[in-house]
């Protein structure tokens, strides 16, 4: 059983079971309560005392630490049966409900979940929608499901705001597995509502990801761009088409979406 070669460091913690006694057929994100480097998320895992853990963090900067061997079970959802079948991910979040992660966390998240089923076989990850379904349902050999800290302790985990992300999290990922499904409704890109996360930050020529895919849903909204362009990559095509949406709008034309080209984009929408 091999690790994710996504990983960009490693801190494997004391608190685990080794070996697991169930395959993998499940990952359960969860929240950390702290915009948390991957370092940081590690190290709340190093003593014994803690007596809990994660498979992996996913760091405020998209930066993913190993923290338990896929191997092991962690220590991580208060319920051993659960956590001896999945892949725990501990992820960077807000200290306060809905507990939101940043663009950087959750598309990592998607290529880690991707990479985590591609690895153990799995053709599909699927989202049930409630804890009585996951938990009646026997995954077949090639699927993967998501199940929630919620469900087994008196937790918010993995908050409000992933948590109802749990079916846009499946779709991208399976679209990652497979490119042939849910092609008609990839990333439930239609031109009533984005999809993506609105960017943090200034979004520009050489930047890529979802808040990529916020700008060019714009773009193919205001017919600048065809739907098939919504890629995720910040190239010269999106650059000219961005400075063509700010001509349009009498704003400064320098091909970068900060907060003002933001603002007059979604009074458009």
């Amino acid at each position: 059983m091999s690790n994710s070669l996504l990983v960009n460091c490693t801190m494997i913690s004391p608190n685990r079971t080794s070996p697991r006694n169930r395959r993998i057929d499940t990952i359960t994100p969860h929240c950390v309560v702290g915009q948390s480097s991957a370092e940081a998320i590690g190290r709340c895992f190093t003593s014994p005392g803690r007596k809990a853990s994660c498979n992996y963090g996913i760091g405020v900067d998209g930066r993913i630490i190993l923290v338990v061997d896929e191997k092991d079970r962690s220590w991580c959802s208060s319920n051993s049966a659960n956590d001896h079948r999945a892949v725990t991910i501990e992820c960077a979040s807000d200290k306060t409900a809905p507990y939101a992660m940043n663009s950087k966390v959750y598309d990592k998240l998607i290529d880690l979940c991707a990479d985590i089923c591609r690895r153990n076989g799995k053709k599909r990850l699927l989202w049930l929608g409630s804890k009585e379904k996951t938990l009646a349902y026997t995954p077949k050999s090639d699927e993967m499901v998501l199940t929630a800290h919620r469900w087994f302790a008196n937790k918010s985990c993995p908050g409000d705001w992933l948590y109802s992300r749990y079916g846009d999290l499946a779709d991208r990922v399976n679209v990652l597995l497979n490119s042939n499904i849910s092609n008609e409704l990839q990333y439930a890109i239609t031109p009533d509502r984005n999809p993506f996360m609105e960017p943090e930050t200034v979004v520009k020529i050489g930047s890529r990801g979802e808040s990529v895919k916020w700008v060019q849903w714009h773009l193919w909204r205001f017919g600048i761009m065809d739907r098939e362009e919504i890629d995720g990559i910040f190239g010269n095509k999106t650059d000219a088409a961005v400075r063509e949406a700010q001509k349009r709008l009498k704003l400064e034309q320098d091909g970068k979406v900060g907060p003002e080209t933001r603002r007059a984009w979604k009074k458009l929408a």
